[in-house]
C-alpha cells in the first residue's frame, strides 16, 4: 500500500506542474528553471555545538564520584549474597573428596576405571565417605583411591553399596578428617539456592551454584536398570561427569543430596542434574553400616501403575491421587491389616502419597517390625490403619 501511495504522489506532482505552467512556457523550460535553482543549505552551528556533538558523553568528576558511591551501596547487597556462597564453599570443601576406582570385568576379562566424588560424614564414632555405587562399582577396597582436600591419598577399610539406590559407603581412617553436616532434605523446596562441589572431568573442588528446579523425579532412565528406588531432586547447578557422589548443599553448608546423574545430549551439563535426597542416602547408609546390606520392608500389595481419571471417578474420587491397590497377597502384612482391592492409600507414615512409585519408595525404605500409620480411602470413607511391615525375602 505504501508503494502505491508513493507512486500516486509522483503522478499527482507531475500533473500539477503541467497545470500551473505559465502561458507559453513549455515543460522543458520549467524543468530547466528548476534545475538551475540554487539548493538550500542549512547553516552550520557554532564550533561549541560541533564539539558537543563530537565529544563523548562523559560525566564530570563530581558526577562520577556520586556514581561510585551509589555503586558501592548497590554492590554491598550482592557482596553479602556472594559472601554466603564463598563461606559455604570454604566450610565444606575440606569434607569433599575425589575418588578413583579400578574394577575387574566379569570372568576376569580385563579391568576398567571409574572416577567421581564423595563427602565425609561422621556416624557411630567413625568416619565414612558417601558416594555413588557406580563410582566404585565392585572394586575391592584396596583398589579404591580417595584423595583428600590436602592431597593425601587413602583407601577405605571397607566398602558397601546398594544397587537399587546407587548409594555406596566407604569406611575410612585417617587423622584430621572433617565431616560435613547433614541437612533435612524433607524441608527442601523448589527455588532453594544450592551449591554442588565435586570433581567434574577430574577437576577437584569445583563449585557450581543454582537452584532446586524440581522434586520427586522418579522412573528416570539413568543408564542403570538396577536403580529402582528413585526420588531425585532436580537442580540446574552444573553437574558433569565426575560430580557423581559429591554433595549438593544448602546455604547453611549442610548436605541435602548426593549428585548422581544428568540429562544431557552432549554428555556435559545442560542445566538438568539429579541428586539423591540425603534422607534416603542416610537411611540406606545406616543400614549398610549396621547390617552390611539394606533390609527392604515388605507390605504385600500390588499397585495400579496406570491409575486413571476414569478409575478414580469410578471409586468416588474427583481425581487420581495416592496409590490404588489392585491385589493383596495372602498372609502378608497388608492382608493381616485388612487391606483390600481398590483401597486407595493416601498417606503412609505421615507422608502424602503422590503415586504408586512414591509409595514403592516409602515402603522399601520404611522401618521393619514397627507399627506404621496408613490413611486409606475405601468406598467413600477414610480409614486409619496400622500396619507392621516385615523384611522382604
Amino acid at each position: 500500500m505504501k508503494h502505491c501511495l508513493w507512486v500516486w504522489g509522483v503522478l499527482f506532482f507531475s500533473f500539477s506542474c503541467g497545470l500551473f505552467a505559465k502561458e507559453g512556457e513549455t515543460t522543458a523550460d520549467k524543468v530547466e528553471k528548476t534545475q538551475s535553482a540554487e539548493p538550500v543549505v542549512a547553516k552550520a552551528g557554532s564550533k561549541d555545538e560541533l564539539d558537543a556533538v563530537l565529544t563523548p558523553d562523559i560525566a564530570s568528576p563530581e558526577v562520577r564520584e556520586r556514581m561510585k558511591q551509589e555503586l558501592r551501596r548497590h554492590a554491598s547487597i550482592l557482596k553479602a549474597q556472594e559472601a554466603v556462597v564463598k563461606n559455604v564453599a570454604k566450610l565444606v570443601a575440606p569434607s569433599v573428596v575425589h575418588i578413583e576406582s579400578t574394577s575387574v570385568y566379569a570372568q576376569g576379562a580385563g579391568t576398567y576405571e571409574e572416577a567421581g566424588s564423595g563427602v565425609i560424614v561422621f556416624r557411630n564414632n567413625q568416619y565414612y565417605v558417601l558416594t555413588n555405587r557406580h563410582v566404585i562399582r565392585d572394586a575391592h577396597p584396596a583398589d579404591i583411591k580417595i584423595r583428600l582436600f590436602d592431597n593425601r591419598t587413602i583407601s577405605p577399610r571397607m566398602a558397601w553399596s546398594d544397587a537399587e539406590t546407587d548409594i555406596a559407603v566407604l569406611l575410612v581412617e585417617a587423622p584430621n578428617l572433617i565431616p560435613v553436616e547433614i541437612g533435612d532434605s524433607n524441608r527442601v523446596e523448589i527455588g532453594d539456592f544450592v551449591l554442588a562441589i565435586g570433581s567434574p572431568f577430574g577437576l577437584s573442588q569445583s563449585v557450581t551454584f543454582g537452584i532446586i528446579s524440581a522434586k520427586g523425579r522418579r522412573a528416570l532412565d539413568i543408564g542403570d536398570a538396577n536403580v529402582h528406588l528413585q526420588d531425585f531432586l532436580q537442580t540446574d547447578a552444573a553437574i558433569n561427569p565426575g560430580n557423581s557422589g559429591g554433595p549438593l548443599l544448602n546455604l547453611d553448608g549442610e548436605v541435602i543430596a548426593i549428585n548422581t546423574a544428568i540429562a544431557s545430549n552432549s554428555g556435559g551439563s545442560e542445566g538438568i542434574g539429579f541428586s539423591i535426597p540425603v534422607r534416603m542416602v542416610m537411611l540406606v547408609a545406616d543400614q549398610l553400616i549396621a547390617y552390611g546390606k539394606v533390609r527392604r520392608a515388605y507390605m504385600g500389595i500390588t499397585l495400579d501403575g496406570h491409575f486413571s481419571m476414569e478409575k478414580a471417578q469410578s471409586l468416588g474420587l474427583i481425581r487420581p491421587t495416592g496409590a490404588c491397590v489392585t491385589f493383596v497377597q495372602e498372609a502378608s502384612p497388608a492382608a493381616r491389616a485388612n487391606f483390600s482391592q481398590n483401597d486407595v492409600i493416601l498417606t503412609f507414615n505421615g507422608v502424602t502419597v503422590e503415586d504408586d512409585k512414591h509409595l514403592y519408595n516409602l515402603v522399601n525404605l520404611a522401618e521393619i517390625d514397627k507399627e506404621i500409620p496408613v490413611t486409606v480411602y475405601r468406598r467413600g470413607s477414610l480409614y486409619k490403619i496400622q500396619i507392621r511391615l516385615v523384611e522382604k525375602q
